[in-house]
C-alpha cells in the first residue's frame, strides 16, 4: 500500500506542476486529502480504517470528473426571417450597401449591448437582422 500513497503523493504533485490545483474546489482539495489520509493508513498497516476512506474519495473524484457529453449550441430564439423588418431594426434603406448596413449596426448595438445594460435577445436580433442583410447583399 506504499506505492499508493506514492501515488497519491505525485498525483498532488502533478496537479500543483499543472495549475489544476488552482482550479480545485473546496471539495475537490477535501477530497483529494481525504484520499491521502486513507492511503497513508492503509500503508501503516491501518486497511480496515484507510481503504473505505480512499475508496470513498476515489468514487467522489471519478464521479466528480467523469466525461460529460457536449451541449449542442441552442439556436437563437429570436431569428429575423424578413428583410423589411431587418431593414427597419437596422434603420437602413432597400438600397443600402454593405458599409451603411455594418455601419448602422454599430452604432445600434453600441447602445443595446448586454454589456451597456441591453438585453441579450434585442443584441441577437440586431446581430440576426444585420446577417440577414448582408447575405442578402451578397446573394443579389
Amino acid at each position: 500500500m506504499g506505492w499508493l500513497a506514492l501515488l497519491l503523493v505525485g498525483l498532488a504533485g502533478w496537479l500543483i506542476w499543472t495549475g489544476r490545483l488552482q482550479r480545485m474546489t473546496a471539495k475537490d482539495g477535501m477530497a483529494l486529502g481525504a484520499a491521502l489520509v486513507g492511503a497513508v493508513l492503509a500503508a501503516k498497516g491501518k486497511p480496515v480504517i484507510g481503504a473505505p476512506v480512499l475508496i470513498g474519495a476515489g468514487l467522489f473524484l471519478l464521479r466528480r470528473y467523469k466525461p460529460r457529453p457536449r451541449a449542442t449550441p441552442a439556436a437563437p430564439q429570436h431569428r429575423i426571417d424578413d428583410l423589411a423588418q431587418a431593414r427597419a431594426l437596422l434603420g437602413v434603406g432597400p438600397d443600402a450597401d454593405p458599409a451603411a448596413i455594418r455601419a448602422a449596426h454599430r452604432r445600434l448595438i453600441a447602445s443595446v449591448h448586454p454589456d451597456k445594460g441591453g438585453t441579450e435577445a434585442l443584441a441577437a436580433q440586431i446581430n440576426a437582422a444585420r446577417d440577414l442583410l448582408l447575405a442578402d447583399r451578397q446573394e443579389g
